[in-house]
């Protein structure tokens, strides 16, 4: 793991690919990263220990180990397993190096704020999508009994009778608001109704946790949560849900290359809203179980509109490792980003492969090109890298990658996997 602030300096590795490999074999695919934070931050709630297992190595994990150690958490590490022991945790800070490090930092603060009746903390970090503004979670933990103020970029906020419940309608369905409500709302005083709550799985991953603990959550998966509020939050043991988004990625890379590709331990039905674009492709893709099949046509053929919406819709983590693939499609594919604003940097990068993209608002139009070449490129953030990794793989010569410190953030072994499937890519 690189130990690097997440968007900060390029640092000195890259990923070296000779493309033009076809991608073929299995992957096995490791435990949500957007899973795993938010149950890293709801152990610190509970009052014994909780076992996480499937959690993936990435440095977003590390920092959140380290945000729990500060707040005197004992947390032990083991391949996959992650114990934490919140019992001693009496800290209700975090101090801004580490909020810097990653935007889902600010899922601590209703965990903390619902153990300590306290928590100051600044604004998070992260890489920079546009405003990811926290309005929402500063709007719904206010409408609960937590006083928030203010401060040159610090947040002071104190709950001074105690989390109480309330009815919390979301002007969007905004995950980490959802997160932030339902962990703090598990242990408020009466009742609190979520409207307009984010609907992914990672959602109904974090409920299963909190429910296996003591919570009475009903709803989540759906548009309305109830939280009645309980007393007291046990630990428990808990296996993490496998990795929508890096699925699609490994997905994304077989159909580029014309491969045959299977990804294993995933749940199909997480994939659903990618489905149909990957077909849209020209690819034919089976499941059954635990694993999913891809076999990709010589030439892929134009997918006419990916919209990224919410849960069920398109994910935006999945937009750019698609559009790569959309780069050496036989026709125009349109990519509307509803989600984040600035969705489209690796745009730029994928322009010095030989990419024919133009960018107007919050459209993307690609014209597919016969092939895209080799160049050095530089991942500015998470999923525009896993992008740039996908056109290199298919690009005659060799693509240099950097800003690799991105990709360490959302995926494990992620050039030893290519490997495994036949690409050549070295980290260097």
């Amino acid at each position: 793991m690189m130990g690097q602030n997440e968007c900060g300096g390029a640092g000195m590795e890259m990923l070296l690919i000779h493309g033009g490999k076809k991608l073929c074999g299995e992957v096995r695919i490791h435990g949500a990263k957007n899973s795993t934070l938010p149950l890293m931050a709801a152990s610190l709630v509970c009052s014994g220990e909780c076992v996480l297992h499937n959690c993936p190595s990435l440095s977003d994990v590390d920092t959140s180990v380290r945000i729990l150690r500060h707040l005197g958490c004992g947390v032990q590490m083991s391949g996959g397993d992650i114990v934490v022991d919140p019992t001693t945790a009496d800290r209700g800070d975090i101090p801004d190096e580490l909020m810097r490090e990653m935007r889902s930092s600010i899922i601590f603060l209703g965990p903390m704020v619902c153990r300590l009746n306290r928590a100051t903390l600044s604004y998070p970090g992260g890489c920079e999508l546009g405003p990811r503004p926290i309005d929402l979670h500063l709007s719904a933990l206010r409408k609960m009994g937590v006083v928030i103020e203010e401060d040159h970029g610090r947040l002071n906020c104190s709950a001074p009778n105690g989390l109480q419940g309330a009815v919390i309608p979301l002007a969007f369905p905004s995950v980490g608001a959802t997160e932030n409500i339902l962990i703090a709302a598990s242990l408020a005083k009466g009742t609190t109704v979520v409207n307009n709550a984010a609907r992914e799985p990672e959602i109904c991953d974090l409920a299963d946790f909190l429910n296996s603990c003591g919570a009475r959550i009903r709803g989540a998966g759906g548009s309305t949560i109830i939280v009645e509020g309980v007393k007291r939050l046990a630990g428990c043991e808990h296996r993490v849900i496998p990795d929508r988004i890096a699925a699609a990625t490994y997905l994304a890379a077989g159909a580029v290359t014309g491969g045959s590709v299977t990804v294993t331990d995933i749940v199909p039905e997480h994939l659903e809203p990618v489905i149909p674009v990957f077909e849209e492709s020209g690819c034919t893709l089976t499941a059954v179980g635990d694993r999913m099949h891809l076999s990709a046509p010589r030439r892929l053929r134009r997918i006419k509109c990916v919209r990224t919406m919410p849960y069920p819709g398109f994910p935006t983590d999945a937009q750019a490792p698609v559009m790569a693939m959309a780069c050496i499609a036989d026709g125009t594919s349109i990519f509307v980003e509803n989600i984040f604003e600035s969705r489209f940097k690796h745009v730029g990068e994928l322009l010095r492969l030989g990419a024919n993209i133009k960018v107007e608002g919050r459209v993307a139009i690609v014209e597919g090109v016969e092939s895209l070449s080799g160049a050095l490129v530089e991942a500015t953030d998470l999923r525009g890298g896993a992008s740039l990794v996908v056109a290199g793989l298919a690009a005659c010569g060799l693509t240099k990658v950097t800003g690799l410190h991105h990709l360490d953030r959302g995926y494990e072994k992620l050039e030893k996997n290519l490997v495994q499937l036949g690409a050549e890519v070295e980290r260097v």
